[in-house]
């Protein structure tokens, strides 16, 4: 049975609107988080989140198909073109076996619409008068406001860009979901449904409707002091996450199919794994069963063991218990001294929320392929609770011939995805 390569990644993050340029911030070292400038942060607890500046839709999209995308969408689109530039391949002429697999945490269009004509339906003692709103709904909301807010626009935007017509779903949820819509691929290519598919995630984590969503649920950091030092995965005096905006997106294909093509894969998905965790709501389990059953799951179907994973795209957000746990899945899996190194990339592009699970199936995907284990930033006094190889400070130079990488969700989720270089 021939292999699933990976044959294109695309990266849209703060670090840079590429993947070249996000990957070459990465081995750097340097960060994309910031205070935030697209509006007044003052309001919020935590004031910091990675934006990315520099972000052209129109270089994606034509200004028609502009006018009904949300941002966020715009961010599904670009990663997911430079993924198929970077495969050599731009618009399907046939399709008909071309399937497209986007997970996210989207919920609506952009809310302001709606806040603006909700105001001016306002009585004069704050509360608003419903009916004077639906009377007036016509000329108050656009058309297309429900069509643009749709969770699975992205899936639309994409196939009509670039003409693919297969088998599709989206994905809604945290970091899992982009992690699921990647190994969801893998198995459609594995199984014969398609000959490629394009899988990935993304989500605008810094805009102020999300970050209003997160700030009141103990997962981000308050040291807004600390500017970029403020997102610290495993650190003694860690204390939250930051959110930030982008996509990650992969071309999977048989390794056989790429070989004809004269394609060069990254390396090969040879695992997919998930499992639940039922302990409470955004409360992981303390010792991370879940999580280690689905990196168990995954290292079944790869035909591999613990011992042979030189490298884990971890979880990382930078949380108390979400850390703690992910510690301890790992060491029941690899043990405290295992050999395995294990890093975090959200301190330098931030949480992407539904894209965060695809970004480090990218990561692991990267530094199999070009030998480099980017750093965990901001790591200066590990937790005696956490006691793997976390590769903090700088990026590593060392061969990786089989990775993982992790995705959880809020609500239990966990994905795991094995992968190895392919020789």
């Amino acid at each position: 049975m021939s292999g699933v390569a990976v044959t294109g990644v695309g990266l849209v993050t703060a670090l840079g609107v590429g993947t070249d340029e996000t990957w070459a911030a990465l081995v750097a070292g340097r960060s994309g988080v910031d205070t935030i400038r697209a509006y007044d942060p003052s309001s919020l607890h935590t004031q910091l989140a990675a934006e990315i500046d520099d972000f052209d839709p129109e270089q994606f999209a034509n200004r028609r198909a502009l006018r009904t995308m949300t941002r966020n969408d715009q961010l599904a689109l670009a990663a997911a073109t430079v993924a198929l530039r970077d495969a050599g391949i731009d618009t399907f002429d046939d399709g008909d076996r071309a399937a497209l697999f986007v997970g996210s945490s989207k919920e609506a269009s952009d809310p302001v619409p709606v806040l603006e004509a909700t105001l001016t339906a306002r009585n004069p003692d704050g509360t608003v008068d419903v009916r004077r709103l639906g009377e007036n709904a016509s000329s108050l909301f656009y058309p297309l406001f429900y069509v643009e807010g749709l969770q699975a626009a992205s899936l639309f935007y994409i196939s009509q860009a670039h003409g693919m017509k297969g088998a599709n779903c989206y994905f809604a949820g945290g970091a899992e979901a982009s992690a699921i819509a990647v190994g969801r691929a893998f198995r459609a290519i594995r199984r014969g449904e398609a000959d490629v598919a394009l899988a990935g995630g993304f989500d605008d984590g810094s805009f102020w409707w999300n970050m209003v969503k997160y700030d009141t649920l103990g997962v981000l950091t308050e040291r807004n002091d600390l500017g970029a030092g403020a997102c610290r995965p495993w650190d003694a005096e860690r204390d939250g996450g930051v959110l930030g905006e982008g996509g990650a997106f992969l071309v999977l294909e048989s390794t056989g199919a790429a070989r004809k093509r004269g394609v060069t894969p990254y390396a090969e998905i040879t695992g997919f794994g998930s499992a639940y965790d039922t302990h409470r709501l955004i409360t992981p389990d303390p010792e991370g069963r879940s999580l280690s059953r689905a990196i168990e799951s995954a290292l079944k179907e790869a035909g591999t063991e613990p011992a042979k994973i030189a490298y884990v795209a971890a979880h990382g957000s930078g949380t108390r218990l979400g850390d703690a746990s992910e510690a301890q899945a790992l060491e029941r899996v690899f043990g405290s001294n295992g050999g395995v190194a294990a890093s975090s990339v959200k301190p330098a592009t931030g949480h992407l929320l539904g894209g965060a699970g695809a970004l480090n199936a990218a990561v692991a995907a990267l530094a199999i392929s070009r030998g480099t284990i980017p750093a965990t930033l901001n790591l200066q006094s590990p937790d005696p609770a956490c006691r793997l190889d976390w590769v903090p400070g700088e990026a590593r130079e060392t061969e990786v011939g089989q990775a993982l990488a992790l995705a959880r969700g809020l609500e239990g989720q966990n994905v795991a995805l094995a992968m190895r270089a392919i020789r």
